[in-house]
């Protein structure tokens, strides 16, 4: 529905939002969906500094809840970015070494251009007459912001989650774009259960009856939708190890359906917060093209010939304990690479954090990245080819 389900960004933060590093994309962007685009808006930061050679840029692609601000303070929700256990000076991602790009993905709540942005043709905002985008979208769409910045080749590509989906889109549309590509966490396609439970959060929201309203916004709808998805980035040994059975007060029970236990009322924490920082239709959006995306699909059922082309040296990523994208699709990735010879390693963390392991203080898989990226960085000077 056309409503204005992201009255946080609409209405509160909007002058904010207009200060944000934008890209004016002034050329026409033909979308999956058959409909064209053009002079829309890609919000970005940087963090770091682009050298004389412009060969130490790296292209951070975020998850479906993440943003452009990876590291320091999000200045308008005024929160830690979202990965700033790796991205910093001296950190895995070192900026005072390379030059880190990272933006919001077409379909975004901040400040790209998607559901919270205006119509021009009928001066109302998009909400759900947005037009549907992909993956592939997305991707094509931070393009031009490479080449805004006069990037003729990136050092590497890197991202979890969904970002590890636009990872494998990139590597895939610009086989030569990047020395290296880092796609963690993620796969290759969604699997019937990962379709599920987007569908599961997409339903909570349009359940909400303020979804409907022109008004308002579905707050409680997408808290139930983050509360599902929540779940599914940690591991069951790890709910158990934080919160197990634990009650809130001295463990007394209390006999109501208020948040008895410690890891209800975690959750319910984190929908709350949730909704005071991300737009409702922009999860309907994203975690649809999330769904769409299928990287084997696009060439006809190989997916050795998604990569067929490629140059980057690649660097597979997976964890022990993580069920949303488990190792063996991960495996499936490395596999094809392997068919069509490309330079490909693959290395399982292990951890008992779930998913959100690349989000998190897990010192092997920080490790293995700043490795990787020092490796990639020497070689290139080196006039070595990868």
């Amino acid at each position: 529905m056309p409503s204005l389900a992201g009255l946080f960004f609409c209405l509160i933060m909007n002058s904010e939002l207009k200060n944000l590093k934008k890209l004016i994309v002034n050329q026409s962007l033909e979308l999956d969906c058959g409909k064209t685009i053009k002079d829309f808006p890609l919000a970005y930061e940087t963090y770091g500094i682009l050298n004389k050679k412009k060969n130490n840029a790296i292209l951070a692609f975020h998850a479906l809840t993440g943003d452009q601000f990876c590291t320091n303070t999000n200045p308008i929700t005024k929160r830690e970015g979202w990965w700033t256990t790796a991205v910093g000076p001296g950190k895995a991602i070192d900026t005072n070494k390379y030059f880190v790009i990272c933006a919001n993905v077409l379909g975004g709540c901040m400040g790209t251009y998607g559901p919270t942005e205006v119509n021009p043709e009928t001066n109302k905002l998009f909400g759900t007459t947005f037009p549907v985008i992909t993956i592939r979208d997305m991707v094509r769409a931070q393009k031009h912001l490479i080449d805004h910045l006069g990037i003729k080749k990136l050092l590497s590509i890197i991202g979890g989650s969904m970002g590890g989906m636009q990872v494998l889109q990139f590597a895939s549309l610009y086989p030569d774009l990047a020395y290296s590509a880092i796609p963690i966490a993620c796969s290759a396609s969604h699997s019937a259960q990962n379709i599920a439970l987007n569908e599961l959060g997409r339903q909570a929201i349009m359940a909400d009856p303020n979804w409907k309203k022109e008004n308002a916004s579905p707050d409680k709808g997408l808290a139930v939708a983050r509360m599902a998805a929540h779940i599914t980035y940690l591991s069951k040994k790890g709910l158990q190890e934080k919160f197990g059975r634990k009650l809130q007060e001295k463990g007394s029970l209390k006999f109501s359906f208020d948040a008895d236990f410690q890891i209800e009322s975690y959750l319910r924490y984190q929908g709350a917060t949730f909704v005071d920082r991300f737009d409702a239709n922009s999860y309907l959006y994203i975690t649809r093209a999330m769904d769409y995306f299928d990287l084997e699909k696009q060439f006809n059922g190989s997916l050795s010939l998604a990569f067929k082309n490629t140059k980057s040296k690649f660097c597979v990523i997976s964890f022990s304990s993580d069920w949303l994208y488990p190792t063996t699709e991960n495996k499936e990735i490395v596999i094809a690479l392997n068919a069509c010879g490309a330079n490909v390693g693959f290395v399982e963390i292990n951890s008992d954090k779930g998913h959100d392991s690349f989000l998190l203080n897990v010192p092997e898989f920080l490790r293995t990245v700043s490795e990787f990226l020092n490796s990639t960085y020497n070689e290139i000077n080196n006039e070595k080819r990868i």
